[in-house]
């Protein structure tokens, strides 16, 4: 392994390729660009918001501060609390509740994906004339070949279709007895690539794409590094700099950060090196908020992964760009993942109209010049399936909102949150070796007994008072939000597990099983065949019930 990681790491261990930073070097400035800006998008799996390094963190981010710092820091940005939702709204422009994927996750065994109705973004970029390619974590299903990303508008892919692999062996299991092997090449299982670290793999594939690209040809390079989610797992030498930390979790997970902070630096040099900087924007986003059982920390917001508390929607992101008119600055204008879909077709010089369906904005003018906001509100979510909380009621939502349902909307300057927003706690940075310990208790979210939260996010970003009691014509005004998209929404798609999915039918790998010719009568064999191995191994039954009560409770999220 190590062999590998340092055949992968070419331009990584020597200082001085990086030197001439390119915030540092002539940049063009002219107001119109000669052709549509290259454009790269970053996006990280579950960093969390106190995890870099212009946040006060103690973990070392020096790439991260520098782009950040020479171009616009997003402090008021949004995202969603859990992979596949982030996924679906960036590319499509629109919330979960108009693609149908408000609940939870897609799940490997699933016969589930982004909606093939749906125009990508990519696909948008592609009719602009861009040249599209995806490097990493896919999540958004993969069971008919039309769900994968080169059929949604990517020329290339190299990366994971599910939701989390091991980094060197890229091996997945979906509960007990159900693993494969998930690494692709456009269509290909990639066995040839295991033993890779995967920060450094696709760090090193985003190089290759730069160098055999022609900078005269716009290019949209989607980033979407495996970094830092679970397990976690990095290479020696990161670990080494945080040795004095006590937390063992906490450790790994600031190792894998600082890999995945040196990978970024790989590929910005990369487009200096062959001539695309001059010409480029640089996205860097988080997915969703930090998992705190795992080393991350959302300090000082509340709540985690998982949750519509602030700390589990509040994203990470700058935008860095030699194109930026107003650069060094923090702006506060209110954002949402789905706005890049507008904003970055924008930028390409497409259009989009009203007969899109989009829920996203075009906020370049605020990100570059520092204009307000189109944006004024924001629906985080509403999940009808989720666990109904056992205080709410629709007579509790003053007969406008069933307050039992799982819900929360941001208008304004204000926050509103009904049914089990998951676990609305205060968690530090876990520095202690004896982490959680007997004083986690001390910032529990002291009561359940409610299903309706309001908050002034603009006065209280942590979340710790609840103006619902005192505040009710705003939290009727909410209610009456919520109740005017839910009558806009489309039903959930969430299909049981399909057991033809198992790696076992598809020589050991993830990969897609459905047709619409052999769906039906392959699901039907598959099943005698796992009803045969249930009645022998109902110990494997026990053990996959476990594991799935276990998840619910790490990952607030009941399925």
């Amino acid at each position: 392994k190590h062999t590998l990681q340092t055949d992968l790491s070419w331009d990584w261990a020597k200082p001085s390729l990086v030197a001439d930073w390119p915030g540092e070097v002539g940049e063009q400035r002219s107001a119109a660009p000669p052709q549509p800006p290259h454009i790269i998008f970053i996006l990280t799996d579950d960093q969390g918001y106190h995890d870099v390094g212009y946040h006060g963190s103690d973990i070392e981010t020096p790439t991260l501060d520098r782009l950040a710092a020479k171009g616009v820091k997003l402090e008021n940005y949004y995202i969603q609390p859990i992979c596949t939702p982030s996924r679906s709204q960036l590319l499509t422009g629109r919330y979960q509740i108009h693609t149908g994927l408000q609940h939870s996750i897609i799940r490997p065994r699933q016969p589930n994906c982004l909606p093939l109705d749906q125009v990508t973004l990519p696909q948008k970029l592609q009719e602009a004339g861009y040249s599209t390619h995806m490097v990493g974590k896919w999540h958004l299903g993969f069971y008919r070949k039309e769900c994968l990303p080169t059929r949604r508008g990517f020329d290339t892919f190299l990366g994971s279709l599910t939701g989390n692999v091991d980094y060197y062996t890229y091996d997945n299991c979906d509960g007990p007895g159900v693993c494969g092997f998930d690494l692709h090449e456009g269509e290909n299982v990639a066995w040839g690539l295991s033993g890779q670290y995967s920060t450094m793999l696709y760090a090193q594939r985003a190089s290759h794409i730069l160098a055999s690209h022609s900078p005269q040809r716009p290019l949209f390079l989607y980033v979407a590094f495996q970094a830092v989610h679970t397990p976690l797992q990095s290479p020696r030498e990161y670990l080494y700099r945080y040795r004095t930390m006590g937390n063992v979790a906490r450790r790994k997970y600031a190792a894998m950060v600082t890999c995945m902070d040196e990978a970024v630096r790989n590929i910005t040099w990369a487009l200096k090196r062959y001539g695309f900087y001059n010409n480029s924007v640089i996205i860097f986003s988080s997915d969703n908020g930090g998992q705190t059982f795992s080393g991350g920390s959302n300090w000082p917001l509340r709540g985690r992964k998982g949750t519509y508390w602030e700390g589990g929607v509040r994203g990470l992101g700058f935008v860095h760009s030699p194109l930026l008119k107003r650069k060094q600055r923090t702006s506060r204008a209110l954002m949402h993942i789905t706005d890049w879909y507008p904003t970055l077709v924008g930028l390409a010089g497409g259009t989009t109209s009203a007969a899109d369906g989009l829920d996203g904005y075009d906020v370049w003018p605020a990100i570059s010049e520092g204009r307000a906001s189109p944006r004024t509100e924001i629906l985080h979510n509403i999940d009808p399936l989720y666990n109904h909380a056992q205080h709410g009621s629709l007579e509790g939502g003053f007969g406008i909102w069933n307050t039992a349902v799982q819900a929360a909307i941001r208008v304004g300057e204000w926050k509103l949150l009904t049914g089990d927003p998951g676990y609305g706690d205060w968690i530090p940075p876990q520095t202690l070796a004896t982490f959680p310990g007997s004083w986690w208790n001390l910032e529990r979210m002291a009561s359940v007994r409610q299903a309706v939260w309001l908050f002034n996010i603009s006065a209280d970003p942590y979340e710790r008072e609840d103006l619902a009691g005192q505040r009710p014509d705003v939290v009727r005004t909410l209610l009456a939000r919520l109740a005017e998209y839910n009558r806009t929404a489309i039903p959930v798609r969430y299909p049981a597990e399909n057991p033809r999915a198992h790696p076992d039918f598809n020589g050991g790998a993830w990969g897609p099983w459905a047709s619409d010719e052999e769906e039906e009568e392959e699901e039907g064999r598959a099943r005698s065949f796992f009803r045969g191995r249930r009645k022998k191994k109902c110990k494997i039954c026990k053990l996959r019930s476990f594991f799935r009560k276990l998840n619910t409770r790490l990952m607030s999220q009941r399925i």
